[in-house]
C-alpha cells in the first residue's frame, strides 16, 4: 500500500524506511533505521528525484503508481549513484519504458556498469551550471565530485528556490512519519546522528564539501531534500552551519574525548581516574571503551570535541585491535585540527604509544602533548603525578583557559580606561518587529528593534525608530502605525525586504505576501508574526539619530503561538553565515552579511544593504 507524503503543491515524497538493517553500507549501525529519500515532481512534465534500495522498493514503487494517476513518467534526474539510491532504476525503466534519464557523464558510465540496459538512447547529460525546463519549474545542475562520490552532483530548483542535495545534509534513521525537520526535536534527538553520518560517511571530503557550499553559498534556498532523512523548510541556515563546521575539520566544543582500550581493567581505571581529574578541573569529558562502542560513535565524538585521549594495552607488541581498527578509521576519515595525548600499557614491553602517535602525526594540524604516560600493568600511586601533569597539559592548551584570561585582562583594561565597548550592547535582549505605516496611498514598513510596552492600565508602548527611515517620517506625520512581532520562522528574506532597501523609491509590499490590514487602513505581516498591535502616536521625542514615539494601543491580535525573535536568535539562526573561508581580504557585516572587499575599512564607510557604519564590520576569514 502507497505511503507518501506531499512537500510543496507539487512535489512529493515518494521514499520509504527501512528499521530492520543492522548495518549501514555493511559498517555503520543504525539501531533507528533509516531513510530512502525519492521525490516525485508534477510539473507539466513529470520527474522523479532518484530511486531507493531494494529493501523499500515495493512502497516506492506503489507511492510512484498512486502519486502519477493516470500519468507516465518523463524524467528520471539521478544525482547519486550509489545502490541504495539506485538500485531501482533498472525496474523503473521496464516499469515506464519512454523515462528519458537526466544525468551527468559520469552517472551515465556508472549506470552501464551496474544494469544492462542501454543508457545512451535515453540520457540527457548535465554539465556544470546546465539548466533543464521542467514546464513551470526550471532545474539548474551543479556538480559536487567527491561529496561523496566522484559522480555526485545536485539540482537546484529555481522557482521554489529547493536545492536537491544527494547525500548531502542526510541524516540516519527513519522518519517516523515526520517529513520535515521542524516537525521533530532535531537538535535533541537527530543532530548527534546528523554529526555521525556527515562525518562517517562525507567526513574524509571536508574540502569537496566546502567547494559545493562555496556554490550553495550564490543560491536562495529556502528548501532542502536530501536523500537520507529529513526535509528542511526553517532554520535552514543552522544546518548549513553545520556543514560548514563539520568540513572545516574545527572542533564544535571544548573538551576530551577517552578512548580506551582495556583487556583486564587496568588501562580503563587510568582513564576513568584522568577523566575525574579534568572534570575537576571543569573541562567536560566523554569516555568510550572501544571494544563496546561502534567506531562509528566514536569517530563523530571526535569531530565535535577539542581534545582526544588514546589510552591501550599493547597486544601482540602492537595496538590493540580495536583501538588499532578506530585509529586507522580516524585517519582515514581525515581527522585534524586536534590536540591528542596518549596513555600506553604493557607488562612487559610497551609499545602501542609509539604506534598510536606514529598514525596520528599522519594527519594535519594535530598538536601531540609531551608527557605520555606508560603503565607497566596498573597504575602505581607514584605515577598520580603523572596524570595530574597530563590533566595540567590539556587544560593549557584548552583555548577556553586563554579565553578566560584575555576577559580578565579587558575587564582590567576597561575599568581603567572608563571605556564603552560598542560591542556590550548586543548583549541587550531585543526583539524584533516590522513597523508599518500609511501615507496616502503609500504602504511601507522597516525592521526595528526597539519596541516595549510603557504602561498597562492604559495600554501604551514605546518605540524607536531611525530618523533616516523613510516609515518614520511617514508615522511623523500620520500618527498611525502597526507593530508585527516577528517569529522564530522569520525568514532572511523578509529581512532584506523591509530592512536593506529604501521605501522610498521601492514598493516594499509589490514582492508578495498576504494583503491583510487592521481596522486602522494598515498593512501587517500576518505570515511570520505571532502578534499585530496597532498604536496611535500620543508623544514624541528627538534623540540625535533616532525618533522615540510614544503611543496608545488602539488594537492588538495574537496571531500564533510561535515563540518571537530576538536579536540574538537572527544572528545565530536566520541571518546567513559567513561563507567558507576564502582568499579575498576584506570585512562582512554582522548586520547583514554584505562583504567590503579591501586590505581596510574606511571608518566613515556605511553599508549599502542595512545602512550599519564601519563598527558593525568585521575582518573576513
Amino acid at each position: 500500500m502507497y505511503c507518501y507524503r506531499k512537500v510543496t503543491d507539487d512535489l512529493y515524497w515518494v521514499g520509504g524506511n527501512d528499521r530492520r538493517l543492522a548495518m549501514f553500507e555493511g559498517v555503520y549501525s543504525v539501531p533507528d533505521g533509516v531513510s530512502y529519500n525519492s521525490y516525485l515532481l508534477l510539473d507539466e512534465k513529470t520527474v522523479l528525484f532518484d530511486t531507493v534500495d531494494k529493501a523499500v522498493k515495493g512502497v516506492f514503487f506503489d507511492n510512484i503508481k498512486e502519486v502519477l494517476g493516470e500519468r507516465s513518467l518523463d524524467y528520471l534526474v539521478v544525482h547519486h549513484m550509489e545502490p541504495d539510491h539506485s538500485e531501482a532504476i533498472q525496474e523503473l525503466v521496464m516499469r515506464y519504458p519512454d523515462v528519458k534519464i537526466i544525468c551527468n557523464q559520469k552517472i551515465a558510465g556508472m549506470i552501464k556498469q551496474f544494469f544492462e540496459f542501454d543508457i545512451d538512447s535515453r540520457a540527457i547529460l548535465m554539465k556544470e551550471g546546465d539548466s533543464f525546463s521542467t514546464g513551470k519549474h526550471n532545474l539548474v545542475f551543479v556538480m559536487a565530485p567527491m561529496v561523496h562520490w566522484p559522480e555526485v552532483m545536485v539540482s537546484y530548483d529555481t522557482t521554489d528556490k529547493i536545492l536537491f542535495s544527494a547525500d548531502g545534509f542526510g541524516t540516519f534513521g527513519a522518519l517516523n512519519g515526520a517529513l520535515f525537520a521542524d516537525e521533530v526535536n532535531f537538535e535533541r534527538d537527530y543532530l548527534d546522528e546528523a554529526r555521525r553520518y556527515y562525518t562517517n560517511i562525507v567526513g574524509k571530503y571536508g574540502d569537496q564539501v566546502q567547494a559545493l557550499l562555496k556554490k550553495a553559498a550564490t543560491l536562495e534556498i529556502e528548501m532542502i531534500c536530501p536523500l537520507h532523512g529529513f526535509v528542511w523548510r526553517k532554520n535552514i541556515g543552522d544546518y548549513i552551519a553545520k556543514y560548514m563546521h563539520w568540513s572545516s575539520y574545527a572542533p564544535e566544543e571544548y573538551g576530551v574525548v577517552i578512548a580506551y582500550a582495556s583487556v583486564y581493567g587496568h588501562t580503563e581505571n587510568a582513564a576513568e581516574i584522568l577523566a575525574c581529574r579534568l572534570r575537576e578541573k571543569g573541562i567536560k569529558t566523554v569516555m568510550f571503551d572501544v571494544s563496546v562502542t561502534p567506531a562509528s560513535d566514536i569517530i563523530a565524538a571526535c569531530f565535535k570535541w577539542s581534545h582526544i585521549v588514546f589510552a591501550s594495552t599493547t597486544y601482540n607488541a602492537g595496538i590493540f585491535v580495536n583501538m588499532e581498527a578506530l585509529i586507522f578509521d580516524l585517519v582515514a576519515h581525515n581527522i585534524q585540527n586536534r590536540t591528542v595525548a596518549f596513555i600506553e600499557n604493557g607488562s612487559w614491553a610497551p609499545t602501542s604509544g609509539k604506534l598510536m602517535r606514529a598514525e596520528i602525526e599522519k594527519c594535519k594540524n594535530m598538536t601531540i602533548l609531551d608527557g605520555q604516560l606508560t603503565l607497566k600493568s596498573a597504575l602505581k600511586r607514584d605515577q598520580l603525578p603523572q596524570i595530574d601533569q597530563l590533566v595540567e597539559a590539556l587544560a593549557a592548551s584548552m583555548p577556553e583557559n586563554a579565553k578566560a584570561q584575555d576577559a580578565s585582562k579587558a575587564i582590567e583594561a576597561a575599568a581603567e580606561a572608563a571605556a564603552v565597548d560598542p560591542q556590550a550592547m548586543f548583549k541587550l535582549s531585543y526583539g524584533l518587529f516590522v513597523l508599518t505605516a500609511k501615507d496616502g496611498d503609500k504602504d511601507n514598513g522597516c525592521i526595528i528593534n526597539t519596541a516595549m510596552q510603557l504602561t498597562d492600565v492604559k495600554k501604551r508602548v514605546v518605540i524607536g525608530v531611525n530618523k533616516a527611515n523613510y516609515t518614520c517620517e511617514m508615522i511623523a506625520k500620520t500618527g498611525t502605525f502597526n507593530l508585527s512581532v516577528l517569529t522564530t520562522d522569520t525568514p532572511f528574506k523578509i529581512f532584506q525586504q523591509f530592512g536593506f532597501q529604501s521605501g522610498r523609491d521601492t514598493d516594499k509590499f509589490a514582492q508578495g505576501g498576504q494583503e491583510v490590514r487592521t481596522a486602522n487602513g494598515l498593512r501587517y505581516v500576518a505570515e511570520y508574526s505571532n502578534a499585530v498591535i496597532s498604536c496611535k502616536v500620543v508623544d514624541s521625542y528627538d534623540y540625535d539619530t533616532h525618533t522615540l514615539f510614544v503611543a496608545d494601543v488602539t488594537e492588538a491580535v495574537v496571531l500564533s503561538n510561535t515563540p518571537s525573535t530576538t536579536y540574538q536568535y537572527y544572528f545565530d539562526h536566520i541571518k546567513p553565515q559567513p561563507q567558507p573561508t576564502t582568499d579575498k581580504k576584506g570585512f562582512v557585516c554582522k548586520i547583514c552579511g554584505y562583504i567590503y572587499e579591501g586590505e581596510t575599512l574606511p571608518d566613515d564607510f556605511i553599508c549599502p544593504l542595512c545602512k550599519h557604519g564601519a563598527e558593525d564590520f568585521e575582518p573576513l576569514g
